[in-house]
């Protein structure tokens, strides 16, 4: 599968489109005055416990406080809060913390006035953006992703990567990483480590130390509440997390970031490099790769598959509803066979909207209803098969007996809605037209001042 990134940079926002085999698959979209982003390390103090939520509100600067679920404090939390502490009240603490000596784990089944006081000063982590009313939602298990390794402070634990299949690489990757990982600091073993060098490994594994240094260096005598660690940007952090052998192309229309993006490549993989390209001026990126076309015939109410049946996606408070249309290709005659192939169509183009919408919460799709228990297990692999590719925390269950499927995916950021109806050049969007009696005068107006 050959993939494509495209971004589109301007003033104000920087927008990027994955593609695969020419698909357009996710849409993102960074606003150039964004304050915060997911993956950023912030020093923050508690504002309000809320006991009967399991969780508090904590200023981080931003107009909505932001909000720690007791789930999210994570079993180190007691050695996390008591580092902070000190470091903020200039109490000296080693950054390596091969000196510092762990805390017990925290009750997992505890409550939040159990473990957090009032302005008590908090390392948190951004863990999903705002949505609708609510403020982001943080962590205070910090993590600092690299190109092959995750560094997870207070811990000692090493992890790898599911999609990491062959047992002998697991246990290879696990030896190594043992053998340079430093004390007191866990470490998650990504997918992109397969088959890589020690050197490389510890390479990324210096840049990451190299990290947490800066934030225990801001750590001294801070004032809440403050940034600690900026995530890369959305383009940056994108080429870490997905760039593999299977792209085949990075294109931009803005100088900036295509010598942005070509030094960053340059830092982990300057065999690729090549594949940056800087678009002709003029047009934009999108209009020059195909992108905007997409985005018109993919987004809005209805989602049109090739063999003309469609999908018709609706939003509610509570969740997501996709129905399957069959439009004309379901007759009579051959009912079961005919809904099975729209099914199964319709769940690869579910997969990809799902994606690209970034819909999350709780999704209820409407598959045109068969007989077959074999159709549908055939139906429940397609679908589960579709989502692979999703980088997102999913879990689909199969189809009920009234024939419904439910799927529930992460959310970290608002859908992406895009709006594709443009203004009616006879009303000019105001939903009314002059009144039709008057038609005639104003043909023969104009035809008098053709004539004149």
């Amino acid at each position: 599968m050959e993939k494509e990134l495209v971004v589109q940079s301007s003033a104000t926002e920087v927008q990027i489109a994955l593609l695969e085999n020419g698909r357009l698959v996710e849409l993102h979209a960074q606003q150039a005055t964004e304050q915060f982003a997911v993956g950023d390390v912030l020093l923050g103090h508690v504002k309000k416990l809320m006991p009967s939520l399991k969780g508090a509100f904590v200023n981080i600067g931003h107009k909505k406080d932001a909000f720690l679920h007791y789930s999210d404090l994570g079993p180190a939390f007691k050695s996390m809060a008591r580092y902070t502490h000190a470091s903020v009240h200039n109490q000296a603490q080693p950054a390596d913390l091969a000196g510092f000596k762990l805390e017990p784990e925290i009750d997992k089944n505890g409550n939040v006035d159990q473990v957090l006081q009032k302005r008590m000063p908090l390392m948190v982590q951004i863990l999903k953006e705002p949505i609708s009313s609510k403020g982001h939602r943080l962590t205070c298990e910090v993590t600092i992703p690299g190109r092959y390794l995750v560094l997870t402070p207070f811990s000692n634990i090493v992890a790898v990567s599911k999609k990491i299949d062959s047992a002998d690489e697991r246990k290879r990757l696990l030896t190594l990483v043992e053998s340079i990982r430093p004390k007191n600091f866990g470490m998650i073993i990504r997918t992109a480590a397969e088959g890589r060098k020690v050197a490389e490994l510890h390479e990324d594994l210096l840049s990451l130390t190299e990290k947490w240094r800066g934030i225990h260096a801001q750590l001294a005598g801070a004032t809440m509440p403050c940034k600690l660690l900026s995530e890369l940007d959305k383009t940056s952090s994108l080429l870490r997390d997905l760039l593999s052998d299977s792209f085949s192309r990075i294109s931009t229309d803005d100088k900036e970031m295509y010598d942005s993006m070509r030094s960053y490549l340059e830092s982990f993989a300057p065999e690729r490099v090549k594949i940056v390209t800087l678009l002709k001026q003029g047009r934009t990126a999108f209009d020059q790769t195909g992108v905007t076309r997409q985005i018109k015939q993919t987004f809005g109410k209805t989602a049109n598959l090739a063999s003309g049946a469609y999908l018709v996606i609706e939003h509610t408070e509570a969740l997501h509803v996709i129905d399957v249309n069959s439009g004309h290709k379901v007759s009579s005659g051959a009912h079961e066979e005919a809904a099975l192939n729209v099914n199964l169509e319709a769940a690869q183009e579910i997969g990809r909207q799902l994606r690209l919408r970034d819909l999350g919460g709780i999704i209820i799709v409407d598959f045109i209803d068969m007989k077959s228990a074999e159709h549908k297990k055939l139906l429940y692999n397609t679908m589960v098969a579709a989502m692979e590719k999703d980088r997102a925390q999913h879990t689909v269950l199969p189809l009920s007996k009234f024939g419904l499927m439910q799927i529930t995916r992460q959310r970290t950021r608002p859908e992406v809605t895009i709006n594709t109806a443009e203004v009616c050049p006879t009303c000019n969007g105001t939903g009314t037209i002059a009144a039709s009696i008057l038609l005639d005068d104003d043909i023969i107006k104009d035809y008098e001042l053709l004539l004149s």
